[in-house]
């Protein structure tokens, strides 16, 4: 679509603005749209403007100049109200007929005197008037009446003074009461009394049922409390749902459950075993969202004691010990809920094992080269890392850092809710580098709505 005609309002003028014919720069925007009877072009003029004494509104109208078709509709500019509506009015004068009337899809149109409704989503929202409704229902049974008449001429002749009953209503020559109940909150009808009270319209709002509900889409009360009811004893359960093994892909199973862990949050575990080639993996998961800042914690390992602290390590952090110089970078070990002593021995599980790798591969070239015993010179597990034996026994004294730019990760405080005399958490603003991996750098939420509709 393409924009034909706008016109542009003074910056400091409100967008949306209140019907009246005396307002000339209050015109409506053009847009070049297609026609869905012919499939040719045809123009959709869109206004902005409010309703006084009531709210928003946007007007949008179509026509065809191939084919003639046209159509007029009007949606309401605010959302769903927290409790329904109910117009009741006592129509008693041609004036009345001639009120004001916002009819949204959602809403429903009675007249008891004749038992006449327009049932709610059968027609498009519209902003009429109350002669314009009942015109409306009269053309729309006139145009099936010679078909009528041709196949049931009894039905077709009943019609015939129902449409005379509606043409007395329209004229004004009959009393009857008028009464729109829309469950969204966002019809109206005219009070030409505005501010004052009229004493023939009467407003009533209500507490939408649980069907009414559903015909907006959203859910009642009753059904968010029934859905955290629901939550609250999923935590409490272990969940299973079939997968396939990463090893050998064989039909396994997956238990996950959500985990509160005090002093912190709540976080995901997962684990999948296979009975086919008997792997296991397990892979924790946090249950928020990425922190405004960055997090930090620093132990002074200085007892064995501290090595049964639990961990949570999430995908996103690093760990290092600068005694060892060691450093590990995020998405090692993947997501890991355990102790300081599992960690650490998961950490050594990973080294040894990328070493033996290595080891194997310059193995496999030296005797491609020459004959020699394989596993002649190189060193043994003892060998590799004897300050990982002395750690894991508490024989030695480290600082272990986890360093998590999203703010997910966790070392438990034996001292809480009281500070840990040898742990320090740091909370950090992200570099750029550190956003970029996390994602967040082309990420826009700030003035999001207001620059979607600049780009419109």
């Amino acid at each position: 679509m393409s924009l034909l005609h706008a016109t542009e309002a003074p910056s400091s003028a409100p967008v949306f603005r209140e019907i009246s014919a005396d307002d000339e720069e209050q015109q409506p925007a053009e847009i070049q749209s297609l026609c869905m009877s012919c499939y040719q072009d045809g123009v959709t003029r869109l206004l902005l403007t409010k309703v006084p004494f009531f709210k928003e509104i946007i007007v949008s109208s179509f026509t065809c100049d191939s084919c003639g078709c046209s159509n007029t509709e009007i949606q309401s500019a605010g959302r769903i109200q927290d409790q329904g509506v109910r117009y009741s009015l006592s129509v008693r004068s041609k004036r009345d007929v001639n009120r004001e009337v916002v009819k949204t899809d959602y809403a429903t149109t009675r007249i008891p005197e004749i038992d006449f409704e327009i049932p709610a989503c059968t027609q498009k929202g519209a902003l009429t008037t109350i002669e314009g409704i009942l015109e409306r229902t009269v053309v729309g049974l006139q145009q099936e009446q010679p078909l009528r008449r041709a196949e049931d001429a009894q039905v077709a002749e009943k019609i015939d003074e129902f449409i005379t009953k509606l043409q007395r209503l329209k004229d004004g020559e009959t009393p009857f009461t008028f009464i729109i109940d829309d469950p969204s909150g966002n019809s109206f009808i005219e009070n030409p009394f505005a501010p004052q009270r009229d004493e023939l319209l009467t407003v009533t709002h209500y507490r939408r049922s649980k069907e009414q509900d559903s015909l907006l889409g959203i859910e009642s009360l009753d059904v968010q409390k029934n859905s955290e009811e629901k939550l609250e004893d999923v935590r409490d359960e272990v969940l299973q749902f079939q997968t396939n093994c990463p090893e050998c892909n064989a039909p396994a199973e997956t238990n996950m459950k959500l985990v509160q862990i005090p002093h912190f949050k709540e976080v995901i575990i997962m684990a999948t075993n296979c009975d086919a080639c008997g792997h296991r993996t397990n892979e924790v998961k946090s249950g928020g969202a990425i922190e405004p800042l960055g997090t930090r914690i620093t132990l002074h390992v200085t007892d064995p004691s501290d090595l049964t602290r639990d961990v949570l390590k999430s995908e996103t952090c690093s760990i290092s010990v600068p005694e060892l110089e060691f450093e590990m970078g995020m998405g090692a070990l993947g997501g890991k809920f355990t102790t300081l002593e599992g960690l650490l021995k998961d950490i050594r599980d990973l080294v040894m094992n990328d070493f033996v790798i290595e080891m194997n591969v310059v193995a496999a070239h030296m005797l491609d080269c020459c004959s020699i015993d394989r596993h002649s010179g190189f060193p043994d597990h003892e060998t590799i890392g004897p300050a990982d034996g002395e750690i894991l026994e508490g024989q030695m004294n480290i600082h272990f850092v986890l360093d998590d730019p999203a703010g997910n990760s966790y070392l438990q405080n034996v001292y809480a809710p009281e500070e840990d005399p040898e742990m320090n958490v740091e909370k950090y603003e992200r570099s750029f580098e550190q956003n970029e991996d996390l994602g967040l750098n082309d990420m826009k939420t700030e003035g999001y709505e207001e620059q979607t509709l600049k780009s419109c």
